[in-house]
């Protein structure tokens, strides 16, 4: 007999069931298999955009490929007669293409040709003022290097290079850090993200007029999809960005696979998905300066006024070198997080700090809930396998009156060489503690302490081994 695909309402029916489950069992006395089924139909869900059987060559638009010359306005009259034609492929053969921004267009797939490679423009001049993001906070600042506002089935993908051209001497400096190039007395953005953190949205201001751009030294991130819909990334290999590297914001059904990013730069997260919902990562390689992949639902008072989740996020068969942390929710959590799932992944570098992490504070809050990893390797980390800090940020504005929750965490089948100083690591709220965190079938070879544990419940290590250590444990109060 064969399998009959779901009906949309069907699925939304059968997820509303499983996180009812959810919510009335808690992860501890449910059966571990309920919940992968909600993964199974995530997946199910999501197929990639197709485009008709038309090419666009970049080279008959005038672009230029001797990495000198500007090709901006090349490539975004390719990209506007594809879309308004009904969509297709815009090709980039191979060589090296020097452009400013790029703006996607609905119906598109931008197609990088093995050995193509565009260089974005490192002159802020070139990159007009947009609708965007800056570290959770919605301003007009500079265009992404790509960007796509309010678009529909679009793609890049192809075998090719995006190069930011970021570097010690471009964007990095204006993080106002001397490792970054910054030297005492040259501008930073400091200044700027006070004015926005401590005085626009705390005081509501209007989006349209929290207005940013040159003089301002607010980095664009590199690739950011606001508000749009059916989007793949594919193969391509992006470096050397800004800020953030890849943001769905505000967007549903993405794709990104087989993706390469290597930017050790200042908040360089290599994903950070945004109010976004069915998002899968697949096949992906992150080696970055920042978390490589950080789930996140706006800052502060800007994420309570959106107020839109982050949630069914599926992360697969992925591999995470350098970074503070392999899969990471917040700081930036203000929205809250659900169903995040992590499996057949790899993690090893002595400059990755920790494995699984959940940061936020009480003037983010927020909650962060179903979160579920299995299968995953660990070499080396530096820290923790697993790290749950509530009292996150070294600043004194990062305390308010929103305490943040997190319940229902699993790590399952997780095998780990060398976790660092903490198997476990959790710093929770006694007014709210932390509750239902699960290791089960864990085997870690080497840690400094088992765990170090405050402001948390229902913590439980099910068949776990850590030091050559057998541990059966049910930690059900721990209100430090």
């Amino acid at each position: 007999m064969s399998k009959r695909p779901l009906r949309k309402d069907s699925l939304f029916l059968l997820m509303g069931t499983i996180l009812c489950c959810l919510s009335c069992k808690g992860v501890k006395n449910m059966d571990y298999q309920e919940y992968w089924r909600m993964k199974e139909h995530i997946e199910q869900g999501l197929k990639e955009p197709s485009f008709p059987n038309r090419e666009y060559n970049v080279i008959d638009y005038g672009a230029v490929s001797d990495g000198l010359t500007k090709n901006t306005t090349a490539f975004s009259n390719a990209i506007r007669e594809c879309s308004e034609a009904g969509g297709g492929i815009v090709r980039m053969p191979r060589g090296k293409y020097l452009t400013g921004p790029i703006h996607l267009d609905d119906n598109v797939n931008l197609h990088l040709e093995k050995d193509a490679e565009i260089l974005f423009s490192t002159d802020s001049d070139d990159y007009p003022l947009v609708e965007t993001s800056f570290e959770g906070i919605e301003l007009m600042n500079f265009s992404p290097l790509i960007y796509a506002k309010g678009k529909k089935n679009i793609a890049i993908t192809g075998e090719g290079v995006l190069n930011g051209q970021a570097d010690n001497h471009n964007w990095w400096p204006w993080k106002g850090q001397e490792a970054y190039g910054w030297e005492i007395g040259a501008p930073d953005q400091n200044t700027s993200l006070k004015k926005l953190k401590e005085e626009m949205i705390a005081n509501n201001v209007p989006v349209k007029n929290r207005i940013f751009g040159k003089g301002d030294y607010l980095r664009p991130s590199f690739f950011e999809l606001f508000e749009c819909e059916n989007v793949l990334i594919k193969n391509v290999t992006i470096i050397n960005a800004p800020c953030w590297v890849i943001h769905p914001f505000r967007s549903q059904n993405v794709i990104i696979d087989g993706v390469k990013v290597d930017s050790h730069g200042p908040n360089n997260d290599g994903c950070d998905p945004e109010y976004s919902k069915n998002v899968i990562i697949k096949n992906c390689t992150f080696n970055t300066g920042d978390d490589c992949i950080a789930i996140k639902s706006g800052r502060n008072e800007d994420g309570r006024r959106v107020g839109i989740k982050s949630e069914n996020i599926v992360v697969q068969n992925c591999k995470m070198i350098d970074g503070h942390g392999g899969v990471v929710i917040g700081s930036e959590i203000s929205a809250g997080v659900q169903n995040v799932f992590v499996e057949d992944c790899e993690m090893d570098s002595p400059n990755l700090d920790r494995a699984i992490r959940i940061k936020s504070n009480t003037k983010r809050g927020g909650i962060v809930e179903n979160i579920f990893v299995r299968n995953l390797k660990v070499g080396q980390v530096k820290e923790a396998v697993l790290k749950i800090n509530l009292f996150y940020g070294i600043y004194g504005e990062q305390t308010g009156k929103f305490i943040p929750e997190v319940r229902n965490i699993l790590l399952e089948n997780v095998q780990v060489k060398d976790g660092g100083a903490y198997a476990v690591l959790i710093k929770g709220h006694r007014e709210r503690p932390v509750e239902n965190i699960v290791l089960k079938d864990v085997n870690i070879g080497h840690v400094t302490s088992p765990y170090e544990i405050s402001g948390a419940t229902g913590i439980r290590f099910i068949n776990t081994h850590i030091n050559d250590s057998l541990y059966n444990v049910n930690i059900e109060s721990e209100r430090r």
